[in-house]
């Protein structure tokens, strides 16, 4: 919640030709303890003065020689630091209202003015403004909360694929459509085979030699269980090669899910056994 000490020390701007009106609003303003209350009487210095201070409210007369507030208006708008437009017009002019709200002014005082009106008017809008600002400090603290947490998160999966790559015989990923996505290590030369052929079914035309072949038994567990969405830790798997040799191969593997909880694939770790004759 926004506390009365920072609405009473807001930045506001009065703008008005009339030194009369500028005089009376300083006053009412300072009595009723605001503490940042600054004024000019020169509507085309309003622009330059928002850009450098940012005023949380400008109170902004609409008929004006040589700039009228609603031009005034229109050149705040090309501000494109401050999304949130803090202007309260004050005008003497009832059709004029209506008009200053369409082209973005958040609210009105009238003339002439009623005291109590004007304080009131001015403290409600600064607690919104001043909660918007708040709002608006939090998304940009958040997001980038939001991406120090993912280069983290990246750099600590950086340093898993490096451990896992030193600490295994090939590493590999696989999309949702089984596919291989990544693969590194000397997997080819290893299995013999595609990569494709871990997740689907091999045909004699993967394999370098198609007198050997896999263990159809374990073949099909491991493929069931990818299917099943499970993970699997050090799964056995072998094939008897041509020359009578056997080779044994064991495997980890977790699948990979998105924010949303969707199944994105697996990815995973590889090491050949001892061959045996």
């Amino acid at each position: 919640m926004i506390t009365e000490s920072e609405i009473l020390g807001a930045s506001i701007l009065i703008v008005d030709d009339q030194e009369s009106n500028v005089s009376l609003l300083e006053q009412v303003l300072r009595e009723a303890g605001y503490t940042g209350v600054a004024s000019t009487m020169n509507p085309q210095e309003v622009c330059a003065l928002h850009r450098k201070n940012r005023y949380d409210l400008i109170l902004l007369d609409l008929q004006m020689p040589a700039m009228d507030g609603f031009q005034v208006i229109e050149g705040l708008k090309t501000n494109a630091a401050d999304s949130y437009l803090p202007v309260l017009v004050i005008t003497a002019q009832p059709g004029h209202k209506l008009r200053a709200l369409q082209v973005g002014a958040k609210d009105f005082i009238s003339k002439p003015f009623d005291l109590v009106e004007v304080k009131t008017r001015i403290h409600n809008m600064l607690e919104v403004r001043l909660l918007y600002k708040k709002l608006e400090n939090y998304s940009k603290v958040l997001e980038q909360t939001v991406q120090d947490r993912t280069a983290e998160l990246r750099e600590s999966e950086a340093r898993y694929r490096s451990l896992t790559e030193l600490a295994s015989d090939w590493y590999w990923e696989q999309d949702e459509n089984m596919n291989f996505t990544k693969v590194s290590g000397p997997v080819l030369e290893m299995l013999g085979i595609r990569v494709a052929s871990l997740a689907e079914e091999a045909s004699d035309a993967q394999l370098p030699n198609p007198v050997g072949g896999w263990n159809e038994t374990e073949r099909q567990l491991l493929q069931a269980t990818i299917a099943a969405r499970q993970p699997f830790l050090d799964f056995l798997f072998s094939r008897v090669n041509a020359d009578g040799s056997q080779q044994t191969f064991r495997v980890s593997g977790e699948p990979m899910f998105n924010r949303s909880c969707r199944f994105i694939g697996y990815r995973g770790v590889g090491v050949e056994q001892a061959a045996k004759k």
